[in-house]
């Protein structure tokens, strides 16, 4: 680094210490605040701040950008003392107690994405020391802690205890592993969504198909996040439904159940009572990434390309975790995530969060050093230039003493 860089430095340190706030006034405002610029997103992060956050952070990863620093510290910001997260804490400084409404799936996706970025062991460790704290005795996870394990939030659990290092089949509570728990939620061979999985059983304790909760069992059946890697499958659809006795064997029975979903129509659609049948985009995805899973290559493949055709304008709408959805969909079908039917879903993903700083790579550190170092006026012109005014101004302070003396 070369002197007229050093000092820029010092100025630019100097100028940063003079400008910084003062510490936030702790008082209840009367006017909204702003949201934090590390944030992905604009709308209320109140239920899924955290959720977005690793979603959008995981999916750059997997399309192989780096996201912003600033995004990553408001992440692990969020975490609590205890090692959970909330879905948003305004003001991390303000320790979490009681009232804050901490929950599985944000700390499960929170540790998946830090995982899968690298450098963040304790901020994980205390995370996963949570989640097992608040294992149910049936094996599985409730969306928070204490609450009736469901598929879902069992599922990106036992992502997170995979991303970690952990073996999901060993972390046991009450003689029960989340794999038990999964086994309990899907549905039978024989009726109505014959393989499938439920949400959470209903009051009666029977069970009702549920494409998302699907989706995620088949994923957590065998013990993956949802970083998906393109899939190595020979691409054939999976057989007959069959009694499951393993975790394998009930993810096989879910990924048959959601291709012959997909078939049809090549998407899923929204079960909403009442309403005419539309496409349901999101699930739609995540099925995709569930089939990649399993091998289901071919049938994944295809739901991709309409997605392709069809998905831009619902994340455009619907924000940044759609638009990471798209990109951890396109990555596990081997697809480009920066030309998705002509969108580029990590352009508007990127867009979507704080903007990235402008690099300066040690190349081009050495190139300017060089710079300096062959032009004429270089450090050393510049070095003897003050020589040269050093010698004159004691030319003039030797013969103004001269001059003054008797």
């Amino acid at each position: 680094m070369n002197v007229r860089r050093s000092a820029a430095v010092l100025a630019a340190v100097a100028v940063l210490g003079a400008a910084a706030p003062a510490a936030a006034d702790s008082s209840p405002s009367p006017t909204p605040q702003p949201l934090p610029s590390a944030l992905y997103g604009d709308t209320d992060p109140q239920y899924d701040g955290v959720w977005r956050q690793s979603l959008a952070l995981l999916a750059q990863h997997a399309a192989g950008a780096e996201p912003p620093k600033a995004a990553v510290g408001w992440l692990t910001g969020q975490q609590c003392a205890d090692g959970s997260f909330a879905p948003f804490r305004a003001d991390p400084s303000v320790a979490c107690d009681a009232k804050t409404m901490v929950d599985t799936n944000q700390t499960a996706a929170a540790v998946q994405a830090l995982a899968a970025l690298g450098g963040h062991d304790a901020v994980i460790g205390k995370a996963v020391g949570w989640l097992k704290s608040v294992q149910n005795k049936d094996g599985g996870w409730g969306y928070t802690a204490g609450g009736p394990s469901d598929t879902n939030s069992t599922s990106v659990v036992v992502g997170a205890l995979a991303a970690a290092g952990e073996k999901p089949g060993e972390v046991r509570k009450g003689g029960k592993s989340p794999y038990d728990a999964l086994l309990g939620l899907e549905l039978p061979c024989t009726g109505e969504g014959a393989g499938a999985f439920a949400y959470q059983p209903e009051k009666g304790g029977s069970l009702t198909a549920n494409a998302d909760a699907t989706a995620a069992g088949v994923l957590g059946a065998l013990g993956r996040g949802l970083l998906v890697e393109p899939g190595k499958g020979d691409g054939a659809p999976a057989g007959s439904c069959v009694k499951a006795t393993t975790p394998e064997q009930a993810a096989a029975n879910g990924a048959a159940h959601l291709a012959g979903e997909l078939a049809a129509k090549g998407h899923l659609l929204a079960a909403t009572p009442g309403a005419e049948d539309q496409p349901d985009v999101g699930n739609t995805a995540d099925a995709v990434v569930a089939l990649a899973a399993q091998g289901d290559t071919a049938q994944a493949k295809e739901s991709y390309a309409w997605l392709e055709k069809n998905a831009a304008e619902w994340a455009a709408q619907s924000g940044p975790a759609a638009y990471a959805q798209l990109v951890l969909a396109a990555h596990a079908t081997g697809g480009d995530p920066r030309d998705f039917g002509g969108t580029d879903l990590v352009k508007q993903l990127q867009a979507a969060g704080p903007a990235a700083p402008e690099k300066t790579t040690k190349a081009a550190e050495k190139a300017e050093d060089e710079k300096d170092e062959d032009s004429p006026f270089g450090v050393w012109w510049f070095v003897g230039v003050c020589l040269v005014a050093g010698i004159g101004i004691g030319f003039l302070v030797s013969n103004r003493a001269k001059r003054q003396q008797p």
